[in-house]
């Protein structure tokens, strides 16, 4: 679960803190926004996509903000961002996918823009297994720990763009062909 969560109301673009003493240049993520809803208990985990849907109350468009009070988090190895959950500071929530393209998600075209250029741009295609194959390794890796998954939990499904800095004040939109947009501006932790 993401330190913040907040939703972009489409009019103004809604600010997201970063920790400007630590972690300088965050990262800004355009990402598929995935909410569990646990069908019933001891229920069979996913083995397919279609199976996984029935995991999920809905999935959003968004960006996913990192950034950390350690300023050497991203310097120190893999084990320094996995000590600080990933390194993942807060999601921006954008429209709802319609359930229609659930399945559809790995071809949907995705952009990201910082500061009014475009950084990054791409579809989950080329990611391993896709959003929702996020979802069943989260959930099987769960599992094997012991971990009982919880409804309402948003699951940030990866990077599709690429993980991109951004600095305070910067602006940052991440496009979803034919779906919509989310917007945010980088502030500073009060």
């Amino acid at each position: 679960m993401a330190e913040q969560t907040i939703e972009e109301n489409g009019q103004s673009p809604r600010k997201m803190p970063i920790f400007a003493g630590g972690f300088g240049a965050a990262e800004a993520e355009a990402e598929f926004m995935l909410r569990i809803s646990v069908p019933e208990p001891d229920a069979a985990l996913p083995t397919t996509d279609e199976e996984t849907i029935r995991w999920l109350a809905e999935i959003r468009v968004g960006i996913e903000i990192a950034s950390s009070p350690y300023a050497l988090i991203n310097a120190e190895g893999p084990l320094v961002p996995i000590c600080d959950h990933g390194n993942n500071f807060g999601l921006v929530l954008g429209p709802q996918i319609p359930r229609d393209n659930w399945l559809d998600l790995n071809s949907i075209e995705a952009a990201l823009d910082i500061a009014g250029e475009q950084v990054g741009a791409a579809t989950a295609a080329a990611m391993l297994d896709g959003p929702l194959g996020a979802v069943r390794f989260l959930l099987q890796n769960m599992a094997s720990r012991g971990i009982a998954p919880q409804s309402g939990w948003w699951i940030s499904t990866g990077a599709v763009t690429g993980v991109h800095p951004v600095s305070l004040g910067q602006a940052g939109e991440a496009r979803f062909a034919g779906l919509g947009s989310v917007h945010c501006v980088i502030a500073a932790v009060p």
